[in-house]
């Protein structure tokens, strides 16, 4: 072997040594970054995550606002990541919406629960048996003053004095278009609002009389029970409710000889309580 050749050959084991030695290190830092872990994902950009659910911009916005969905990571003003689990959560979301009309704040209660571990099936049969189902849509505000024929004066109106309740603001459902529609005729034959909130003051009422009641019979049950029992509770109140007003409308209509009858106006009870007071028959107007 010549002198040429030998070095040759050292050149070449060296080179390879150097190889070996720079893909040693490559492999040490790569097991390293495995040992710590490889770095987690930033989540989910705002397109990304529209696009997995069908929501726009504005409505995951809302969301978050509302605390349904967690705050993004936000890696600088313009750049925010959310977390992949809120797929899941808008899917749960859009479905209590859509098949139950369950209110954004039930919601989220019901996602409290959820993450507690909590087993959340009573629950939502109690606020489907409260809140019902989603028929349609809810109407926005011009949509509701078109389907009704009230103002937007006389909406706000209504909703001011608590005749008009709509479970979400500026949302109305086909409950809030069905009264809707029944105050714009009262209107029209010359009520005012003003004449009709007797009805809010004694809803008032009535629920308060239900909710202590409900606290008594359910204040020592555990939580799935007391959901079972609430749920009972508000099929037999509406029975009651309609029950009790209908049958003393009734009674009150059958006692009296003509639709003219001042009688009409006051229960038999009161009218005597007021002759021994005031010695007289003092019909209330």
């Amino acid at each position: 072997m010549t002198l040429n050749a030998l070095v040759s050959i050292i050149e070449s084991t060296k080179e390879i040594s150097k190889r070996r030695q720079f893909t040693l290190i490559k492999n040490e830092k790569f097991d390293e970054k495995l040992r710590r872990g490889a770095p987690k994902p930033r989540g989910l950009r705002m397109k990304d995550l529209s696009a997995a659910t069908g929501l726009p911009k504005s409505a995951i916005l809302h969301y978050v606002a509302q605390g349904l969905l967690p705050e993004p990571v936000r890696t600088n003003t313009n750049m925010a990541f959310y977390d992949p689990a809120c797929i899941e959560r808008i899917h749960f979301i859009k479905a209590m919406q859509e098949k139950y009309a369950f209110p954004l704040n039930r919601i989220k209660m019901l996602l409290a629960h959820r993450e507690q571990g909590m087993d959340i099936t009573s629950l939502i049969e109690l606020s489907s048996t409260v809140f019902g189902g989603a028929d349609a849509p809810p109407l926005n505000e011009a949509e509701f003053c078109l389907a009704t024929g009230i103002n937007v004066n006389e909406l706000r109106t209504l909703i001011r004095h608590g005749l008009l309740m709509p479970l979400e603001e500026g949302k109305f459902t086909e409950q809030d278009v069905t009264a809707g529609g029944i105050y714009s005729r009262c209107l029209a034959a010359g009520a005012k609002i003003t004449d009709l909130t007797f009805y809010a003051e004694a809803a008032k009422k009535i629920v308060d009389r239900e909710m202590r009641l409900r606290h008594k019979l359910t204040a020592h049950l555990p939580e799935d029970q007391d959901a079972d029992l609430t749920r009972r509770m508000v099929m037999g109140a509406r029975v009651l409710r309609n029950y009790v007003i209908d049958r003393t409308f009734q009674q009150r209509v059958a006692s009296k000889e003509d639709l003219k009858d001042v009688n009409l106006l006051t229960a038999r009870t009161e009218q005597k309580k007021d002759e021994k007071t005031t010695g007289r028959n003092k019909p209330v107007i």
